[in-house]
């Protein structure tokens, strides 16, 4: 293991997401994922730390349920013997509100024994909390 296969790791990860397979999403996963969007808003349903395979299938359920992604693009990976940083591009929209949001996300992935261990992911939540008002 290592940081190349690493970053293969992730990009395989947002080709999963992009194409709806969480399943394959999780099987990149330790049993004791430690997984979050890191923000004090409540905002958002996908929001919170997550433990375990199960309540991260359940953030991508909430997050896929109320979000319509119309660009998903990596744009730039760091990287080092366990950890890989990522800046992605993403453009959605509430499904209820039709309200756009268009954003950089910064991902951190940490692994150990080739799966990841934890993730947290910074995004705009002042733009997350607009798309949710009616």
């Amino acid at each position: 293991m290592g940081a190349d296969n690493n970053v293969g790791t992730i990009r395989s990860i947002y080709t999963a997401f992009e194409q709806g397979d969480v399943p394959a999403i999780l099987d990149t996963l330790s049993e004791d994922i430690d997984w979050a969007t890191e923000t004090s808003s409540i905002a958002a349903p996908w929001y919170g730390v997550r433990h375990g395979k199960d309540e991260v299938a359940s953030f991508f359920e909430q997050f896929d349920s109320t979000m319509e992604v119309e660009e998903f693009t990596p744009v730039t990976f760091a990287v080092s013997d366990s950890d890989v940083l990522t800046v992605v591009r993403m453009r959605a929209h509430n499904r209820a509100t039709g309200k756009m949001v268009a954003m950089n996300l910064h991902h951190q992935f940490t692994f150990r024994n080739g799966k990841i261990t934890y993730h947290r992911s910074a995004e705009d939540t002042a733009q997350v909390e607009a798309a949710f008002k009616e």
